[in-house]
This record gives C-alpha cells, structure tokens and sequence, in this order.
C-alpha cells in the first residue's frame, strides 16, 4: 500500500497546467493531499483556471488538504523550514516546508520536483520522495500511458514552462535505468523513490 503523498506546489501544477490529474487519482486513489500553503498557492486569482481546477478537486473529494496547527509537530518543522531558520540554513518556499513537515510528522511520502530546495531534508529526516519523472514511471508500469503519450505528457509540461530533468520522458526513463534508479523488467522500471522504499506498490 502505498503512504499518503503531500505535494508541493510545483509537482502537483505540473499535472493540472496540462490537464493530465486523473493519472495521480488512478495511482494514488485517496492518498493525495495539499498541505494548506499548497491549496492556497493553487487557489491565487492571477491563475483562474488551475485556482477553478484545484477547487473542484477538492469539492470532488479528489484530493484533501491538510492544515498546519499553531502548536504541532509539524508546525514547529515547517516554523523551522519556512520562517525562522537555524542559523546558516535558507529559509524554503512554504509549500515545500509543509509538504516536508506533514511528510515527517505522519510518515508519509514528499511529492516534489525542487530537488535543490529540498533533498537536505530528505536526507536529514529520511523521507520517501517521488518527483513528478517517477509518478509518470509509475503510470507507465501499471499501463496507463505508454512510452509516447508519457512523452507527449512530458513536451506538454515543458511548453508549461514546467522544470523537468530531461527534454523528453524516453530520455528520463534512459537516465533512472543508468543512474541505477531503476532497471527494465520487460517493460517495467523501479520507480525512482528515495530513500525508504525502492518502489511504491
């Protein structure tokens, strides 16, 4: 089974700026969640029709959003990562630092492709990430896109302006079968995930 997954802003626009959400619900059926910050991001007026289809994924019960309480566990995570840092460390975007905070705090899975922001934590808190390369690796293994439609997902995110590894999905899946992240059983990769789990079931 697979944890719940908090996206960051980045991950989770990525799949609605091209209209390709349905492949997180058919992966991921009720484990998705927006941290607070995260809606609220999604939700700014300046872009109306990712706030209207952020809002309906809500009003389906699609995704869940999840507060961060004045008081918590969490709270004191995402204070620490957000807004008032240890000395020496950069304060992270307030997406990213709740999705990491709820992550830890309720042993869930960090769905994020700001690797610079946020693999220290990753590390430091031994948490499972998935960028949005691995979520489409793992659609492509349970046949709910294929290799083309995976690239032509990946050229709509780009024109996006959507920040992704490699200029096409056929090169990421060359690059996690060489960085050893993932090897080809017939037509199936590991899907890139670190570092508790070699792979979400």
């Amino acid at each position: 089974m697979t944890d719940k997954l908090f996206f960051d802003t980045d991950c989770i626009s990525a799949f609605l700026w091209v209209k390709e959400e349905n492949i997180l619900f058919k992966l991921y059926p009720g484990k998705i969640i927006l941290p607070k910050p995260v809606f609220n991001e999604l939700t700014n007026p300046s872009i109306p029709h990712i706030k209207r289809r952020a809002n309906q994924l809500c009003l389906n019960g699609d995704v869940t959003t999840k507060e961060i309480l004045v008081n918590t566990e969490e709270y004191k995570l995402y204070y620490e990562l957000a807004i008032s840092p240890s000395k020496g460390e950069k304060i992270i975007g307030k997406g990213e630092a709740a999705a990491i905070a709820l992550a830890k705090t309720y042993n869930g899975i960090i769905a994020s492709n700001n690797l610079k922001d946020i693999s220290k934590y990753i590390e430091k808190y031994e948490l499972e990430h998935i960028t949005t390369g691995g979520i489409l690796v793992a659609a492509l293994n349970e046949g709910y896109i294929d290799e083309d439609t995976g690239n032509q997902i990946w050229t709509n995110m780009i024109s996006k302006r959507r920040m992704l590894p490699t200029p096409t999905f056929t090169e990421y899946l060359k690059t996690i079968k060489t960085r050893g992240m993932g090897t080809g059983h017939g037509d199936r990769f590991l899907v890139p995930l670190s570092p508790r789990s070699s792979q979400i079931h």
